[in-house]
């Protein structure tokens, strides 16, 4: 499988990429879903009932005030390491991220579209003020003492299970300039990708002469879209991951290998060289 995939790559020089939670996994971030494309963990935050609800933004920041303590120390693994290698070898042109981790630009890729946000900020809104994470976390902080003795599983993109615990406790900072509510810059469940960020990648999708899925089961309809928009355009779609996709059918290769494996050894086809480099890289990178 690893040598069709060398040939997939090696036989393209436009590669529109897709990535999704699996790709992040060997950097310690749990995904959402098992082999089945089901879920596996706590449903993520809903936007409406976010905006909505108090108590839900309580819930929200007490959890994710815990799980971005571990989010923010994770590195880049061999998957991220290999992608950023196979784009200075001029083989991708783009990489398309679901996740909000950050990892991809951290591992020296380029052109990276974070297709739902990061949680490395905040924003307001009402008055669309943005402040960086580390502000937030020091905001809540002071508010709430008692976030600091907490501790927790981590969960998927920065949340965590936080068992045991009034989360009506929880003082949630406002908006310092106008009192609106805060919400970092993620995409959340119910919630619209931004159209402008949409157009880009399809943009960047009709330049593609193919198209690579990594790490993602496709379950969600934002990056699905792109695979089905490959498939009308005739442009072949290869994917890289353990459990099912809901384009399975559409595609032209399917490789059920853990991602830093695979990419790993098209490395170690196409470029030997890299591929130690990034094998080398990871083993210096503190867990």
């Amino acid at each position: 499988m690893s040598l069709l995939l060398t040939e997939f790559i090696a036989t393209h020089e436009r590669i529109f990429v897709l990535t999704g939670a699996g790709v992040s996994t060997a950097s310690g971030i749990p995904d959402y879903r098992d082999d089945s494309g089901d879920w596996k963990h706590q449903r993520p935050m809903d936007y409406r009932e976010f905006v909505e609800r108090h108590e839900a933004r309580q819930r929200y920041w007490a959890r994710s005030f815990i799980g971005w303590q571990r989010f923010r120390h994770a590195r880049p693994n061999q998957a991220h390491l290999a992608l950023a290698r196979l784009e200075q070898l001029d083989r991708l042109t783009c990489t398309v991220t679901q996740n909000v981790d950050g990892l991809h630009q951290r591992a020296g890729s380029r052109e990276v579209t974070e297709l739902h946000g990061s949680l490395a900020s905040v924003a307001c809104l009402t008055c669309g003020a943005v402040i960086e994470r580390a502000a937030m976390q020091q905001q809540l902080l002071e508010r709430n003492p008692l976030l600091a003795d907490l501790s927790a599983r981590s969960a998927p993109d920065g949340d965590a299970y936080l068992d045991d615990f009034d989360e009506g406790e929880i003082d949630v900072p406002d908006c310092t300039s106008c009192g609106g509510i805060m919400k970092p810059q993620v995409v959340f469940f119910g919630e619209n990708v931004p159209s402008a960020r949409v157009e880009h990648c399809f943009n960047a999708l009709e330049n593609a002469d193919a198209m690579l899925v990594v790490g993602s089961s496709l379950m969600v309809y934002s990056g699905f879209r792109f695979v089905r928009a490959a498939q009308r355009a005739d442009i072949p779609i290869a994917a890289i991951n353990l459990g099912k996709t809901r384009a399975d059918e559409l595609l032209t290769l399917k490789v059920r290998l853990d991602c830093a494996t695979a990419l790993n050894s098209v490395l170690s086809n196409i470029d030997p060289g890299a591929a130690l480099a990034v094998e080398t890289k990871c083993d210096l990178v503190p867990r």
